[in-house]
């Protein structure tokens, strides 16, 4: 655990923490934006699981505002040819499009745990991952985004065990461990990922 806090303690008295400051300013002001800016992150949060983020994040550009009105077949056909892995999860965005026009008030009605437990009850294809970086993303700071590669970093420094899978239960254990890390370093969750995102990849992305 010391030598993962040294490590933070290091990026954030870097050049790194300005990049990270301004990523976190980016998130923070996208709540802001049209219900259909929203509802494409949504999709590229949906489409990230498993998946490079780099490469979703070229697909959510050039699809833009096909998330909302392609068919099924054209968004499918489209993600196919954009050589995405997983061409049928058009369906989930199809499915999930009922919720659109609702976002803004989810956001308001619902918030903490409550919010992200609505997000991964109703919207096709969220697990507790993708949830949380779509909150993330929009700029709540207080849920953790549990991938591959934070998984590794917490492997790496002898935190956790490598999960066979991560469960709503072990999500939530691996989560609390992270929050009393964050209180450690002084950061919120939202910036304790792009740190340890950075550990194992070299890039602050999204």
């Amino acid at each position: 655990m010391q030598d993962l806090i040294e490590s933070i303690e290091a990026l954030k008295n870097g050049d790194l923490r300005r990049c990270v400051d301004a990523r976190i300013q980016e998130f923070k002001t996208m709540r802001d934006n049209p219900v259909d800016v929203l509802f494409q992150e949504l999709c590229f949060c949906i489409l990230t699981a498993n998946c490079s983020a780099e490469r979703c994040i070229r697909i959510q550009n050039e699809i833009n505002q096909g998330f909302l009105v392609f068919s099924e077949e054209e968004l499918g056909q489209k993600l196919k040819t954009l050589g995405y892995r997983f061409p049928p999860r058009a369906r989930h965005i199809i499915v999930s499009r009922q919720y659109c026009s609702d976002l803004p008030k989810v956001l308001r009605s619902f918030h903490g745990e409550a919010l992200r437990e609505w997000l991964v009850e109703h919207v096709d294809g969220l697990g507790y991952k993708e949830a949380s970086h779509f909150l993330r993303n929009i700029g709540f700071d207080d849920f953790a985004i549990i991938d591959s590669h934070i998984v590794d970093v917490l492997v790496k420094n002898g935190l956790i065990t490598q999960p066979k899978t991560l469960t709503k239960r072990v999500y939530l254990e691996i989560e609390q461990m992270l929050k009393k890390l964050a209180k450690q370093v002084h950061l919120s969750l939202a910036e304790l990922d792009l740190y340890l995102w950075y550990m194992e990849t070299g890039k602050v992305l999204k």
